[in-house]
């Protein structure tokens, strides 16, 4: 069995920079940088194809994303314009899987 870890100043530190940190992409911007349909966006954000289609609705209807929701439009922008940057024994601790079926 593992034993926990204590969460010391560098671990305390860290959160709050990850939780106050401004990481998104509304679905306009990606959608504008990005050749993607609605359904790949709805993949992204694991949230169904309705949902994408109410983003960019007119008027009534229309529904803000949730920051969940940018926040992984930012990481997946993030991982396609920088994946080659990521060192491999990150990419495989971070995603898992085999490391051969990486790109």
């Amino acid at each position: 069995m593992m034993s926990q870890k204590e969460l010391g100043t560098r671990e305390r530190t860290l959160l709050n920079f990850y939780t106050n940190c401004q990481f998104g992409i509304t679905p306009a911007q990606f959608y504008a940088k990005w050749n993607v349909t609605h359904v790949l966006m709805a993949r992204i954000c694991g949230c169904s194809e309705s949902t994408v289609d109410r983003w960019f609705q007119q008027g009534k209807g229309v529904r803000l994303p949730e920051p969940i929701y940018l926040r992984r439009l930012a990481e997946i922008d993030f991982l396609w314009e920088h994946y080659e940057q990521i060192p491999s024994d990150l990419r495989h601790q971070v995603c898992g899987g085999d490391r051969h079926q990486t790109p």
